[in-house]
């Protein structure tokens, strides 16, 4: 669990405008330091809670794993000397690391399969406060140079061009992934598209402004070297606190009602929905079955089966699996056996990513992987990459993916409306809609 106990015999700064603060923040380690991140839950009523608010930069260790068979191994030993928590991502490729499936296409933004580093600045923000650790300076070094720094952010954005797959194209692939589930070879496919823009964006305002729009429960900044993860991800893909871990996948989307009433008549349709709750069971199954493989015999429990909560445009129907750790194994034995998570790909898991890599149009790289960070007790809390913008800087290419669950009950206009529904914070941020 990440608390202050990491951070107690620190200075405890307060009296301050903490939003401005952590904004400044933000702008003043983007500038200085090629990686960044921030991670964010703005206090979002979350079971077994949200993301913490830190961010961190400054790269004391790191660990970069690309095309490597022993990543998690790495991982592993790299996480085993650490005094403070440590931050990274996972890529979707690492699937090739997990399964037998290699990835033909090549990402349109490439990110490591999986990156971790020890920063040597932290913040942790908590109770209108926030402590300050770091390795190179003292914390009121930190402090002055944070509130003195000058942003030299302006414009958020400037798109001149946009590539997307067409809505006849869509609806092919949907009724191609409905043929092979007549046949038996698939029973749910979460298909994904991808947005590509060129476009020159300000990062920061940019990931500030797609959360005053959609804050969620599980959001992040990443800035590694010249390229951003933006997510605001409503998505718990594993969560480890002591011996427990705990996965939250969501399978079941609908818009907000405009009113009281309309709202609650659209929950009780989603909470209702054979089609909504079949999806959402089958990933259930899958998910106990991955956790299975390193619980404690009799453990794996669903806490919550499809429970239905509300987000600023949506509500999301969200099932809670939980397991005990066996003994004798390592965390990330879990991780891996877990990854990538069941909701981004389908069930059976490994026909779905063969599916998915022939058909989709492009390579997902880092989305539908993962962000977050792992504490020097090896509890770590990390989020699914959906809801995210990818950038590019020094290219000035940007893309973000959206897709849904396909199952026999699935209509493509339908599907084709739900993606449209998942997009509408990015666009909006962008100011495409």
């Amino acid at each position: 669990m990440f608390s202050n106990k990491y951070f107690e015999n620190n200075n405890f700064y307060s009296e301050i405008e903490i939003d401005n603060f952590i904004k400044k923040t933000l702008e003043y380690a983007n500038f200085y330091s090629d990686t960044v991140f921030q991670l964010n839950g703005f206090s979002v009523p979350y079971l077994y809670d949200s993301f913490p608010n830190v961010i961190a930069w400054g790269i004391k260790s790191e660990l970069i794993c690309k095309n490597d068979l022993n990543s998690f191994d790495r991982l592993n030993q790299f996480s085993a000397s650490i005094s403070l928590p440590i931050f990274g991502f996972f890529g979707y490729n690492l699937k090739n690391q997990t399964e037998d499936i290699l990835s033909s296409k090549i990402p349109s933004i490439e990110f490591p399969d999986l990156y971790f580093f020890e920063p040597e600045n932290i913040i942790y923000f908590k109770n209108n406060g926030f402590y300050i650790v770091s390795l190179s300076k003292n914390s009121d070094v930190v402090y002055q140079n944070i509130i003195s720094f000058k942003s030299s952010e302006s414009a958020i954005f400037n798109i001149s061009n946009r590539n997307e797959i067409n809505k006849n194209s869509y609806i092919n692939d949907i009724n191609y992934i409905k043929e092979k589930i007549i046949r038996g070879d698939v029973y749910e496919v979460n298909y994904c598209t991808e947005t590509l823009l060129n476009a020159t964006l300000k990062p920061v305002d940019l990931y500030f402004k797609l959360t005053e729009i959609s804050p969620m429960p599980f959001s992040g900044f990443v800035k590694y070297n010249n390229k951003y993860i933006l997510s605001a991800s409503p998505e718990r893909f594993l969560k480890k606190q002591n011996d427990t871990f705990i996965s939250q996948p969501i399978k079941g989307t609908v818009k907000r009602g405009i009113s009281e009433i309309d709202d609650n008549n659209l929950i009780f349709e989603l909470q209702n929905s054979e089609k909504e709750r079949a999806e959402n069971i089958m990933i259930v199954d899958l998910v106990r079955n991955d956790l299975s493989h390193t619980a404690k015999d009799g453990t794996v429990e669903v806490v919550e089966l499809c429970k239905v909560y509300s987000f600023q445009f949506v509500h999301q129907m969200i099932s809670t699996i939980k397991s005990i750790k066996s003994k004798n194994i390592y965390f990330t034995d879990t991780i891996k056996t877990c990854f990538p998570m069941g909701s981004m790909t389908g069930a059976p898991k490994i026909s779905a990513m063969k599916l998915i890599d022939k058909l989709e149009h492009t390579n997902r790289g880092v989305f539908s992987g993962s962000i977050g960070y792992i504490t020097p007790t090896q509890d770590f809390d990390f989020n699914v990459i959906i809801r995210s913008l990818i950038y590019d800087d020094e290219n000035k290419l940007a893309s973000f993916h959206v897709g849904s669950a396909i199952t026999i009950d699935s209509d493509a206009e339908s599907e084709y409306n739900e993606c449209f529904l998942k997009s509408f914070a990015i666009k909006k941020a962008l100011g495409l809609i």
